[in-house]
């Protein structure tokens, strides 16, 4: 039998999890200031309140994707 530190569960809701962080990231992305130009867009709520507390809330469920044990004992199982 195979000992494996994680199961089908773990790298399934790692996936969702780094999916939820990438989004955070894009939703952060968008044209800079130039030259000569001012693009007031980088100030917006989207990407200064928004995608961070998307990223953070990504990388909260990565941790909590890497902890979850997904085999539980019952007391059957322990006698």
């Amino acid at each position: 039998m195979s000992n494996f530190a994680f199961k089908k569960t773990n790298y399934v809701l790692l996936a969702i999890g780094m999916a939820v962080v990438i989004l955070g990231f894009i939703l952060m992305s968008g044209s800079g200031s130039e030259e000569g130009f001012f693009n007031s867009d980088i100030f917006s709520a989207r990407r200064i309140r928004v995608a961070p507390l998307v990223s953070l809330a990504g990388f909260i469920f990565v941790m909590f994707a890497i902890m979850y044990n997904p085999t539980k004992k019952t007391q059957n199982d322990k006698e």
